[in-house]
This record gives structure tokens, C-alpha cells and sequence, in this order.
């Protein structure tokens, strides 16, 4: 399953901002708009690798992974 996400991104003053709707804390910045979207692809694979971790440590006993489409 290939999940999409959004992105917001701006020209702030040198430099280009952004964030990902749908991942709370998923920010960045760079000095172009290649760099900035670069870099929140970089931060959003690091929140996902994070939250997955997370959530397969606070599994207990028998469990299984369900892939889900929206």
C-alpha cells in the first residue's frame, strides 16, 4: 500500500517552510523548495519508522499487521 500525504509549504523571509497535514510534528525548511520538500520526505520517513516502532513495542502476546487502504 503507497500512502499519500500532503504537504504545506511557503517562502518565509530566505526560506522555503512546510509540513505535512496529516502527521502532527512533520516540519521542516530549506533554502529552495527542492531542498525543504527533500527534507520532509527525510522527516516524514523518520515519524513513520518511529511510530511503527513504537507501535510494535507496545504490542503484547499474539499479533498480527493489517495492511489498511483508504
Amino acid at each position: 500500500m503507497t500512502a499519500a500525504y500532503t504537504a504545506v509549504v511557503q517562502k518565509s523571509g530566505d526560506w522555503w517552510i512546510g509540513w505535512v497535514e496529516e502527521v502532527p510534528g512533520v516540519n521542516s525548511q530549506g533554502n529552495t523548495r527542492e531542498e525543504l520538500l527533500d527534507n520532509l520526505r527525510d522527516a516524514l520517513l523518520e515519524a513513520l519508522e518511529m511510530n511503527r516502532a513504537d507501535a510494535l513495542a507496545s504490542a503484547t502476546g499474539a499479533f498480527e499487521e493489517v495492511s489498511l487502504a483508504s
